[in-house]
């Protein structure tokens, strides 16, 4: 018999269900809702298909190995992933400053067919005006950048971004945008 129910402190978005196989499906769930997501965030930051889908599935093997750790009462799924894709991308950005995303990808990765290409290609041109903004963003820090970007592109409530940014730096105040909030910061 399977029952869905809302847990404490769970937003509406991921409802968690109760049944026998328990966190496997719990965590199926999340990643079902979330992959779309997660995938458009990488597809703001990199043209290439083969990194985006590198990335995507970087930040759901570190979910899953984590996610007996997840508290919802301590924040959404949505801004738990978005803080281990924050990682994994750092993380990303370092290994190719030093010039070890290339020993890392023929390190045991699957190529993506001609087909994932694709699809990926159409999801990441789909991103190309959240990347030219994310890009106009230049001239912020990169946390006022991150803040702007998880409020005003992805929709991210306040909280919800000040948990994936770790951070209490994002006010949760009602009535502005991030962006609003990094210029009222400025002032």
């Amino acid at each position: 018999m399977s029952e869905t129910m809302a847990k404490a402190g769970q937003p509406p978005d991921v409802e968690r269900e109760v049944e026998a196989t328990g966190l496997a499906a719990e965590f199926e769930q999340i990643y079902r809702a979330h992959v779309p997501h997660v995938t458009a965030y990488f597809a703001r930051r990199t043209a290439d298909p083969q990194a985006v889908a590198d990335l995507t599935a970087d930040t759901f093997v570190q979910a899953i190995t984590s996610f007996t750790t997840f508290d919802p009462a301590r924040g959404s799924p949505r801004s738990w992933l978005y803080g281990i894709a924050r990682r994994v991308f750092a993380q990303h950005c370092e290994w190719v400053s030093r010039g070890q995303d290339v020993a890392k990808r023929l390190a045991g990765r699957r190529e993506l067919d001609i087909d994932e290409a694709a699809e990926l290609v159409v999801r990441i041109d789909a991103e190309r005006e959240g990347r030219a903004l994310f890009d106009g963003m230049a001239a912020l820090t990169p946390a006022d950048r991150e803040a702007v970007e998880l409020v005003d592109i992805v929709g991210l409530e306040r909280k919800e971004a000040a948990e994936a940014l770790a951070s209490p730096r994002v006010r949760c105040g009602s009535g502005c945008s991030g962006s609003e909030q990094v210029a009222e910061k400025r002032r």
